[in-house]
């Protein structure tokens, strides 16, 4: 990745420890929203459970044993304890980012988010031994990539990554477009 630039947070001192924290704040919100939603489904659902809330989406119940799109759900145990160590150093690279950089606000946003949601999965996995997934969408024009139009379950703490990810490469095309 590129060098950051821009507005630094500081190298030390009160504003800086003061920005550190707001975003530390984020991602302890988000992970505890992925929690709580996580053991309502947990305690209210059986897996393979369905109810449909709309006609494009559902509340299921789904063990996600891989990562992103279910990949790796099929190996023989490892996965959980190589995502474990990923999503941990992750956590690490990111608590370093956001100790470097809290003035900017787009990318510690981004960086929160993904914190959160990185830990929130690290969670289940060393709670459950997999991630609990719930948030199910289906439309039609999906089926052929989907089977029956339905994109793979997600949770909280994928949303947040996925927002994260988003604002990170945001930020990084406002970044390129002021330095040129």
């Amino acid at each position: 990745m590129a060098p950051r630039g821009g507005k630094r947070g500081g190298g030390g001192g009160v504003a800086s420890g003061s920005g550190l924290l707001h975003w530390l704040g984020l991602a302890f919100i988000l992970l505890i929203a992925d929690q709580f939603t996580k053991v309502l489904i947990v305690g209210t659902y059986r897996l393979g459970d369905s109810v449909a809330v709309t006609s494009f989406f559902n509340i299921v119940r789904v063990h996600n044993h891989g990562a992103a799109f279910s990949f790796l759900a099929d190996a023989s145990g490892w996965q959980r304890w190589f995502f474990t160590v990923v999503g941990c150093v992750a956590a690490g690279v990111i608590l370093w980012m956001l100790k470097s950089h809290p003035g900017q606000k787009l990318f510690s946003f981004a960086m929160a988010c993904i914190l959160g949601g990185a830990i929130g999965n690290v969670l289940d996995r060393l709670i459950h031994g997999y991630v609990v997934d719930f948030l199910d969408f289906h439309w039609r024009f999906l089926a052929p990539l989907f089977p029956g139009g339905h994109f793979p379950a997600f949770n909280v703490a994928d949303s947040a990554i996925t927002v994260g990810a988003a604002c990170l490469i945001l930020d990084e095309l406002l970044r390129v477009k002021r330095s040129s």
